[in-house]
């Protein structure tokens, strides 16, 4: 009995500390920024501004890079990208660009783009956008030239109307603030010694020779950390006084947590020396800090009250609906990374073979997860030993193959198309996975 309970403690230990390493790490200047961002485009950038650009009458070369960027800028995960795929197809898309909008949507979604870069690598990262973009076209194209009869015949017998009729158009301030947030978001997490190198240091006046550093050390922690693990909670609570009731109005708790939110941006930004209360002052910090004070210069003088207010609504749902269930993945993958053998995950996925990177597809078909909960798996994995030939290949199949979208899709499409898109996606993915291995080992 004792043993069991010691192995239970060990799995919900690991669990807890690998989710204090998440929530302490400077991760969140990506991830508080890439949350701002999605809510950002998603109110601002009306849907009729990029769909509108997928009719059928539109050329080739407008509509499959629109289809692209539009999946980008409406920011959904693999669950809500479906109904937006079956709306604008059933509405007069043709098969091609829907099809490139299904893929690229939650593969290039914005929060786990930057989530990626920020816990995995910036090689990975960029990777999965250059060729989400590519094998969205590619698969896009491929889909359209096999069902061409089909789909001229479904032309000829569609007028199209409605959402791709529309001419919603986005005002200029849109885009510079928009420039600024995606600033936020660069700013935070490129390192290069612009922003990395220490222009002068402060000590704090904080001893952490007692309780508090055994604390700190017992839960293995920096006093930032910990300071950013507050800062989130406090966020947490204000915001909800704040943020839940947001088309109301703005109150004095949407203030105080929109100022929490740039404070938190703020304490994550400084380099903290390693064994000591010493924060090292960077380039990073003044440059987000100057930032944020143009961002709310431009949001008060270009942006109505009720506009805003639409923007932090859509933010604080993207927060809702994603963040928990990161929080969960979290705590899973510490738990999980206890239980699997490290030589399991070498022997299986730690070549980059072709056998490798099917491993990688198929765990995305089977084991799927909500969107950004895939990162820390993937983290995970990686600690394991799988290489990163095969996790690349995960990721790009994770968002796309789970079982439940392959269903949906069926029922949309119908067996023929569904069987199709998912064996170009399975074969892309793979293919994609095994020649970053072979690239990355040749460096």
């Amino acid at each position: 009995m004792d043993s069991v309970l010691n192995t239970i403690g060990t799995l919900l230990w690991s669990g807890w500390t690998g989710l204090l390493d998440y929530l302490a790490a400077h991760v969140l200047l990506c991830l508080v920024p890439a949350f701002i961002i999605a809510g950002f485009m998603s109110t601002m950038i009306p849907k009729e501004a990029i769909t509108r650009f997928l009719g059928p009458r539109a050329s080739k070369w407008i509509s499959y890079p629109a289809s692209a960027f539009g999946g980008f800028i409406l920011a959904v995960c693999s669950c809500t990208i479906l109904p937006l795929f079956a709306g604008i197809w059933k509405r007069g898309a043709g098969l091609g660009p829907a099809i490139t909008f299904l893929f690229v949507g939650p593969a290039i979604n914005i929060l786990a783009l930057t989530y990626t870069g920020a816990a995995i690598g910036f090689d990975i990262a960029f990777a999965r956008l250059i060729l989400s973009i590519l094998f969205g076209i590619v698969i896009g194209l491929i889909m359209a030239w096999i069902f061409r009869k089909e789909e001229n015949i479904r032309a000829a017998e569609m007028e199209a109307n409605g959402i791709f009729d529309q001419t919603a158009r986005v005002k200029h301030a849109v885009w510079g603030l928009f420039l600024l947030l995606v600033a936020i978001l660069i700013v935070g997490t490129l390192q290069v010694g612009l922003f990395t190198n220490v222009l002068t240091s402060i000590s704090l006046p904080i001893d952490l020779s007692g309780g508090l550093g055994s604390l700190l050390t017992t839960l293995n922690l920096t006093f930032q950390g910990a300071l950013l693990i507050v800062m989130l909670v406090v966020i947490g609570i204000t915001a909800w006084k704040g943020f839940e009731n947001i088309l109301d109005g703005f109150t004095g708790w949407t203030y105080a947590a929109i100022a929490f939110v740039a404070l938190t941006i703020l304490i994550a930004s400084p380099q903290e020396q390693p064994g000591s209360t010493a924060i090292g002052l960077n380039g990073r910090l003044i440059g987000e800090f100057m930032l944020l004070i143009a961002i709310g210069i431009v949001a008060k003088r270009y942006f109505t009250k009720d506009e805003l207010s639409g923007w932090i609504w859509e933010t604080w749902k993207f927060v809702k609906q994603i963040f928990p269930l990161l929080i969960v993945g979290v705590f899973a993958a510490g738990i999980v990374r206890v239980i699997i053998p490290e030589t399991w995950v070498r022997t299986i996925a730690g070549q980059n073979t072709i056998w490798a990177n099917m491993v990688g597809v198929l765990f995305g078909v089977f084991m799927y997860f909500p969107t950004l909960v895939e990162v820390p798996v993937a983290k995970m994995f990686l600690d394991l030993g799988m290489a990163r030939g095969p996790l690349l290949a995960y990721l790009l199949a994770d968002p796309e193959l789970s079982l439940q979208s392959i269903l949906v899709l069926n029922g949309i499409m119908g067996k023929k198309k569904t069987a199709i898109y998912v064996s170009l996606v399975a074969v892309m993915s793979t293919l994609a996975g095994y020649l970053f291995g072979l690239a990355i080992a040749s460096f």
